[in-house]
């Protein structure tokens, strides 16, 4: 059945050259695995053939003559083969299950930890159901190359082989008169898998709609939205639309499943009437003994599965191969931001930055992504441009600058800059000398802590959360960081304390409590560099103040950048950069560019902080 559901449309696409070599490297530390696999195949095949055959003797040497001897010794013989397949039956299934699942964990943690060193652009674009469907479905596919399809074209070949020489062997004329009915079999055989095909596709899309409505609804921002602007009965009235489709399409597949095996049971049971009717005729003759007549209608019923099995043989090899395709497809997409050949280490003293004539634009969809991986790959209707232009300005160790400017100016540009998740499109970016480039990038990440205005935390404990930077750090690090960040009280009186879990996002949390459980996170990992990040943009004034005086703590003895929105927070920085449309407007300190009455002055007048005109 899983063949005829198989995308028929497969069979025409064409590999790419050496996909097939590629897919065999796989293949390589199970080769042991595999010969004693397709072994037990073999000589499950040779069984499938041996039984009637013993059987004829069974019923001509032995209950016809009335030999009890013989029937006995065959008849223990063809138990002990039963036994004897049912133990290579399992025996394969062992080696089957080891090649499978290995080759699944071989593709999906190479997958995953190639996926990991993928820039932020990737993420930006690609659909994460789309993503996790290469880790689970079309890893899957592919192992059944190895697995299923394999083993399933060898063993249907060679019991298609055996069955037919063994047939003809007994009797041509039966054998001949059975074939005749092949095109009654396969005839419908390949409606109904036209058929079920496009149930199946439909059935999946209708299923994946559904999921997508259950997902989007189910976690914690989706909930918070039904409940603000949602109506639970329109919510309920189109789920259970998608849900009956699903539904229907259920009921569909399952009566032309039915239908399938009604009709292959039918033109079986006709072909076996048919040997019974010629075959008893020609023992009635003697041109056949009963015991031949038996062992052909057994053999009969072995011959029509492998026969539908391999009609569609370049469909299910084809489907395997496109798999593992699919899975080299993001294998091979390399990752926009690389380590060095030969890293070179940043000196350890307290970190300078320098911007030297930095320009950026944001890459193009075709060099980040891949369009099979986004839910609506269309070409960009605007070219995104540059968005930086001939930046530069240093940031002296221990010292804290201020980026300010309007909405869309690069602000957050130059703090994904830094810690290259993005890397610049000329210039270049050094610390203590050492262009980032050059460095690694494990080591870079290292020294650089950042907090964004929305701080992501797993759906997990708050230890995890911590711990999430420092996996080592004991219970009174943990508390330390914590009573620093302004949020070691707040910990003290939640009845399960550090093992208190904090939601989807961390929404069981308010936005003060994450941002200040972030700032601990960050304190843990005790890097040189701090990077701020809008902070308290989305923060109360009780909320921004406990922030603020947590900063003073992260900040201390640091080399920091602080993108900021509400000017007041950043008065006391040891440089304010000003920019506008991607370029240095002023720079200077709170007081000189008041003075100047340019853009930052605007701004300044703007969030009504008292200045005059």
């Amino acid at each position: 059945m899983r063949s005829l559901t198989s995308d028929q449309s497969v069979k025409n696409q064409k590999l790419k050259p050496g996909t097939l070599k590629r897919i065999i490297s796989f293949a390589k530390p199970y080769k042991i695995y595999l010969i004693v696999f397709l072994a037990t195949v073999v000589i499950d095949s040779v069984l499938v053939v041996a039984t009637p055959l013993l059987l004829r003797s069974l019923i001509d040497k032995g209950v016809i003559p009335g030999r009890g001897d013989v029937v006995t010794r065959l008849a223990i013989i063809v138990g002990v083969l039963a036994v004897a397949d049912a133990g290579f039956n399992m025996f394969g299934r062992w080696f089957s299950s080891r090649i499978g699942e290995g080759l699944i964990y071989d593709l999906r943690t190479q997958v995953f930890a190639h996926v990991q060193r993928q820039s932020i652009a990737f993420f930006t674009r690609t659909q994460t159901g789309a993503l996790i469907s290469r880790i689970n479905s079309d890893v899957i596919g592919a192992q059944q190359a190895f697995t299923a399809t394999l083993s399933g074209v060898l063993s249907n070949t060679l019991s298609l082989l055996l069955v037919s020489i063994a047939m003809l062997t007994l009797s041509w004329q039966i054998t001949l008169i059975s074939l005749l009915l092949l095109p009654v079999f396969l005839i419908p055989t390949k409606w109904i898998g036209k058929k079920l095909q496009g149930y199946t596709r439909r059935s999946f899309e209708l299923n994946a709609e559904m999921s997508s409505t259950m997902t989007e609804r189910f976690n914690v921002s989706g909930a918070l939205l039904v409940s603000l602007y949602g109506d639970n009965d329109k919510e309920l009235k189109n789920f259970s639309g998608k849900a009956r489709n699903v539904a229907d399409m259920g009921v569909n597949i399952a009566m032309l499943n039915r239908i399938f095996f009604i009709a292959m049971t039918s033109v079986a049971a006709v072909a076996t009437s048919f040997a019974y009717g010629i075959g008893g005729h020609l023992a009635i003759n003697k041109s056949i003994t009963v015991g031949t007549l038996l062992a052909i209608t057994a053999l009969l019923a072995r011959l029509y599965g492998p026969l539908t099995a391999l009609s569609n043989v370049r469909v299910d090899v084809m489907s395997a191969l496109v798999s593992f395709e699919r899975v080299f497809e993001v294998l091979d997409l390399e990752p926009m931001v690389k380590d060095p050949l030969a890293p070179i280490s940043i000196p350890s003293t307290t970190p300078e930055i320098r911007f030297q004539d930095v320009h950026f634009s944001y890459p193009k969809a075709s060099q980040i992504s891949l369009a099979s991986l986004e839910s609506a790959a269309k070409p960009e209707i605007v070219e995104s441009g540059t968005v930086l232009s001939g930046i530069t300005f240093n940031v002296k160790a221990g010292t804290l600058t201020a980026i300010v400017g309007p909405s869309g100016a690069g602000k957050s540009t130059i703090s994904a800059l830094i810690p290259r998740l993005y890397d610049v499109t000329s210039g270049a970016i050094t610390i203590n000398e050492v262009d980032i480039k050059k460095a690694s990038i494990l080591e870079l990440r290292k020294l650089i802590g950042v907090v964004t205005q929305d701080s992501h935390m797993f759906h997990e404990s708050i230890r995890a959360n911590l711990l999430y930077a420092k996996s080592d750090a004991t219970e009174a690090e943990l508390l330390a960081a914590c009573d620093s960040a302004q949020i070691g009280n707040f910990i003290r009186s939640l009845p399960n304390g550090f093992d208190t879990v904090v939601g989807e996002r961390g929404h069981r949390l308010s936005g003060g409590e994450k941002q200040r459980l972030a700032i601990a996170r960050l304190l843990l990992k005790a890097p040189k560099i701090v990077i701020l990040d809008e902070a308290t943009a989305h923060l109360d004034s009780e909320n921004e103040a406990l922030v603020q005086k947590a900063f003073e703590t992260a900040l201390q003895g640091r080399t920091s950048v602080v993108i900021a929105h509400r000017l007041s927070t950043i008065q006391g920085a040891d440089q304010i950069i000003v920019l506008e449309d991607g370029k240095i407007a002023e720079i200077g300190r709170h007081d000189e560019l008041v003075a100047k009455r340019g853009l930052y002055f605007e701004l300044f007048q703007r969030q009504s902080l008292g200045v005059a005109e």
